[in-house]
C-alpha cells in the first residue's frame, strides 16, 4: 500500500488527477479555476509571511455552487510539492474527493486537473489542502490553503439583509514541549479572514438589519471562541446544515474544520468588535470590528464571564423513536501512542494507527453508528468523508470499568465534523448510502500526519 507520504514525495510525477477522461476535460469549459502558489500574505502593516494559497488570496475565493447542477473546477498547482483539493461535507465520488487515500490523484506541481461532480447537500461547506504536514508547521493546513463554498439550495428564502463569510485561522507555527514531554504546535498570530484586528476592512452594518454569519475554523488544530459584542447570535445551521432548534447564544464555539450560521440582528448602533472570547487569542488578532452606518470611535469589546456551549440545545425537543432495524455499531476507541520526550504523539484507533486501521466493509443503505470512545486527554474533531452524520449521544464520561449512563441522547441535528471530549464518550449514525472508500479522521493536522486515520471501505 502506498501511503500518503510516499505519493507527496514524487515531486516529478507526472499524473494529473483527473475526474473526467482527458477528451471530455478538452471540451468542457470550467466554471471555477483555482490556481495553488507560494504567496505573501499581509497579516497587517508590520507582521507578513510566506504562506501557499488559492488564487493569490486568504480565504480563498467564495465558490457558489447551485444544488443539483454540475460543476467543474480547474485546478492549476504552482506549488513545489503535489497538491490535492478537498471539498469538505459534499458527497462527491471518491477520484473528485481530495483524499489521496481514497483515491483521488495528487496534482504534480505545474500541472492542471478538473474535477467534476454535483454538488450536494446544499449548505455552508468549504474546501481546503489535504496533504501532509508532519513537523513542519508551514505546510498542509498549517497554510493558506482554505476558501469557502456556498452550496445554493434550489430555493433560497433570503431572510437577511446581508451576509458574511469568515474564517478562523491560526499562523506562525512552532512546536512546543507540552507538559506530558510531547511536542505540539503554538501560534504567534490569530486572524479573521487572514488578517490580524484593525488591519483589515471592517464589516459595515446598519441598523435594523439581519446579518448573517458563516464562520468557519479553518485552524490547523485550535478550537475558537467567538463572540460579538453588544449582541446576540442566533444559530440556525451548524457544518450547514439547518438545526431542529435555532437558538440565540451569547457565543459560538467551534473545533477546527466546524461551521456555524448565525443570525445577528443588528439593533445596537456603535464600534463594536467580533472575536475570540479569550483574551490571550484575541490579543494576537482574532478578531474584526462592527461597524454601523454614521458611527465612530473606538471599537468596543464586552467580555463574557464563561465559555458557554453545547450541541444539544440546538436538537429536536422529542427523539424520535429508535429505528428499526437497529443499527450496526461500530466502536472506535482512540488512544495516544507516547514516542518519548521531544517527539510528537502517534495516534491509534481500536490499538492501531494508519494505514494498519480498519473495519468491516460497510453495506449499501445500512446504518451503522459510530461509538466514539475517547480515552486520550486530548478533545478531537472528528470529521467522516462523503457522508453526514447524525448526533446521537453526547458527552458520556468514561469510568474506570465502563461508560457511565449519563450521556445526552439527542436527534435532528446533522454534522460532518464533531468535537468528542477528552475522556467521554459519544456516538453518531450514518446511513452508507455513497460508496467508495470514506476517509474517517481527527481533523487536528498533527494527529492526523501521525495515524488518527481509517479507511471505511464499501462491500
Amino acid at each position: 500500500m502506498i501511503s500518503r507520504r510516499d505519493v507527496l514525495q514524487l515531486s516529478g510525477m507526472a499524473a494529473v488527477s483527473a475526474a473526467l477522461p482527458a477528451a471530455a476535460q478538452n471540451l468542457a469549459t470550467p466554471d471555477y479555476k483555482l490556481e495553488i502558489a507560494p504567496f505573501t500574505l499581509e497579516l497587517s502593516a508590520r507582521h507578513k509571511l510566506q504562506t501557499v494559497a488559492y488564487n493569490g488570496q486568504v480565504p480563498g475565493p467564495l465558490l457558489r455552487f447551485k444544488e443539483g447542477r454540475p460543476i467543474t473546477v480547474e485546478v492549476t498547482n504552482r506549488n513545489d510539492r503535489a497538491e490535492v483539493v478537498h471539498w469538505h461535507g459534499l458527497f462527491t465520488p471518491v477520484d473528485a474527493d481530495g483524499s489521496i487515500e481514497e483515491g483521488t490523484v495528487p496534482i504534480a506541481p505545474n500541472t492542471t486537473a478538473r474535477y467534476t461532480f454535483m454538488p450536494r447537500p446544499s449548505g455552508f461547506r468549504w474546501y481546503h489542502t489535504h496533504t501532509m504536514a508532519m513537523g513542519d508547521l508551514t505546510r498542509g493546513q498549517y497554510g493558506g490553503q482554505h476558501g469557502f463554498l456556498m452550496i445554493e439550495p434550489r430555493d433560497e428564502p433570503g431572510r437577511y439583509d446581508q451576509e458574511f463569510f469568515l474564517a478562523l485561522h491560526d499562523w506562525g507555527g512552532y512546536l512546543l514541549a507540552s507538559d506530558d514531554g510531547s511536542m505540539q504546535p503554538s501560534y504567534n498570530f490569530a486572524t479573521i479572514n487572514g488578517r490580524i484586528m484593525g488591519s483589515g476592512e471592517p464589516l459595515r452594518v446598519k441598523q435594523g438589519q439581519r446579518v448573517l454569519l458563516h464562520v468557519l475554523n479553518s485552524s490547523p488544530t485550535e478550537v475558537h471562541w467567538i463572540s460579538i459584542a453588544g449582541h446576540e447570535l442566533r444559530v440556525i445551521a451548524l457544518d450547514g446544515n439547518p438545526v431542529p432548534a435555532a437558538q440565540a447564544v451569547p457565543m459560538l464555539r467551534l473545533a477546527p474544520a466546524e461551521r456555524v450560521c448565525a443570525l445577528v440582528v443588528m439593533n445596537n448602533p456603535g464600534v463594536w468588535i467580533l472575536g475570540e472570547v479569550r483574551k490571550h487569542v484575541q490579543a494576537a488578532g482574532m478578531g474584526i470590528i462592527v461597524e454601523y452606518a454614521s458611527q465612530t470611535g473606538p471599537p468596543r469589546w464586552q467580555q463574557p464571564t464563561d465559555l458557554v456551549w453545547n450541541y444539544e440545545q440546538f436538537a429536536a425537543a422529542q427523539p424520535d423513536a429508535e429505528p428499526t432495524p437497529a443499527p450496526i455499531n461500530i466502536p472506535m476507541v482512540f488512544e495516544p501512542k507516547f514516542q518519548g520526550h521531544g517527539s510528537m504523539e502517534t495516534w491509534m484507533i481500536n490499538g492501531k494507527s494508519y494505514p494498519e486501521t480498519g473495519t468491516n466493509p460497510l453495506k449499501v443503505g445500512q446504518r451503522y453508528r459510530l461509538q466514539f470512545i475517547n480515552k486520550s486527554m486530548d478533545d478531537h474533531p472528528l470529521h467522516l468523508h462523503r457522508h453526514s452524520f447524525e448526533l446521537r449521544s453526547l458527552g458520556a464520561p468514561l469510568s474506570a470499568n465502563a461508560v457511565s449512563k449519563t450521556a445526552k441522547n439527542v436527534r435532528g441535528i446533522i454534522k460532518d465534523v464533531l468535537l468528542v471530549d477528552s475522556q467521554t464518550q459519544a456516538e453518531v449514525e450514518f446511513t452508507a448510502d455513497n460508496p467508495g472508500a470514506s476517509l474517517f479522521h481527527c481533523h487536528q493536522q498533527n494527529h492526523m500526519d501521525l495515524g488518527f486515520m481509517m479507511l471505511f471501505q464499501y462491500a
